[in-house]
């Protein structure tokens, strides 16, 4: 049997692993569109914040591959402050994300995984595997081929500063808005004092039609809780919130934010790209791929229709009266932490 996957990240090394671990006579091959694994656009492209819970041990960061553990979140509304130590930061890492993608690669070249960088592929006719995993991220390159791109998507846009007066190495900060949107300040390499500052909101429809602009919201957030420091670099994109239908579509699985998205409220998609990679892989080398969008939403769709039960209200509480929205952010906020342990 033969695999192909698009998309040399998290997600599609994460497949390859498990496939190679549950069958070792599969054929895998990985096709990256960048010249370079893990350093390049792609890699850079989240806030970088990683749990890891009991059953996903196999997951955990080498000492190179992330920059701080996390104790602390404190998380405010417009209205109320929270500080959570074990609740919600128990085994959290601030990712060096380049260089896990690097772990992740290397474990799958050990394994035997053929790995064809520089190698951009556009048309499922450019590969020839029995099945084929999507884990091109988001928005999806055969779901906008075949015009499956269905799902609730939000955008963010994010800077890293260096020799930031907001750098506190053990500690993430994010702030939830009335118009249904987060900030977030995560501390980066420690050495350089850097962090990530990034604003997103969940609503790509509300963000064309109000011509929001996440640049500016970002620098006034910067200014009222002076921020400062150099700009290394900026990055933006799209934020699937939850999973993001079909997960299988003829002989293609879609893993990572092309498939299960992000967390629908603190927009974490790293574990769920680990989760859904690994789920996929078990489902092809056990015979079990017609099985895979059963399985991925058995895992996924407590929070899915929870998340986006809660954002459709709150979307139709924004045009009440904003206050409600924060009402109903600290509520969720309450129950986040007890729920997930």
């Amino acid at each position: 049997m033969k695999i192909d996957i698009v998309g040399g990240g998290i997600s599609g090394f994460a497949s390859a692993i498990s496939l190679k671990e549950n069958n070792k006579k599969i054929h895998v091959n990985i096709y990256e569109k960048n010249k370079e694994i893990g350093y390049n656009y792609e890699g850079k492209k989240c806030g970088e914040a990683h749990s890891i819970e009991k059953e996903w041990s196999k997951w955990i960061p080498e000492k190179k591959s992330y920059y701080n553990v996390i104790k602390n979140a404190i998380v405010r509304t417009d209205n109320k402050l929270f500080q959570f130590q074990d609740e919600i930061t128990k085994n959290s890492f601030i990712l060096n994300r380049p260089e896990f993608i690097c772990q992740l690669s290397k474990k799958a070249e050990q394994l035997g995984v053929n790995i064809f960088s520089n190698n951009k592929i556009k048309e499922k006719n450019q590969l020839n595997g029995d099945y084929i995993i999507d884990a091109s991220g988001c928005p999806s390159i055969f779901k906008i081929k075949y015009r499956l791109n269905r799902g609730i998507k939000g955008i963010g846009y994010q800077q890293t500063i260096s020799n930031s007066n907001n750098f506190i190495n053990d500690t993430i900060k994010i702030q939830y808005t009335n118009e249904l949107g987060y900030y977030w300040i995560f501390p980066r390499d420690p050495i350089k004092k850097e962090i990530n500052v990034g604003y997103g909101l969940y609503n790509i429809n509300k963000i064309k039609s109000d011509n929001i602009n996440l640049k500016k919201k970002l620098e006034t957030f910067k200014l009222e809780n002076s921020i400062n420091g150099t700009i290394q670099y900026e990055i933006g994109g799209m934020i699937p919130m939850g999973l993001q239908y079909p997960l299988k579509y003829k002989n293609i699985l879609f893993v990572g934010d092309a498939g299960v998205g992000c967390f629908p409220f603190q927009g974490q998609g790293i574990y769920r790209a680990l989760l859904s990679g690994d789920l996929a892989g078990k489902c092809i080398a056990k015979n079990r791929f017609y099985k895979y969008p059963y399985y991925a939403k058995k895992m996924f769709i407590k929070w899915d229709i929870i998340g986006k039960s809660f954002l459709f209200l709150c979307d139709k509480l924004c045009n009440l009266n904003k206050n409600l929205v924060n009402t109903s952010w600290n509520l969720m906020i309450n129950r986040i932490p007890k729920s997930l342990h």
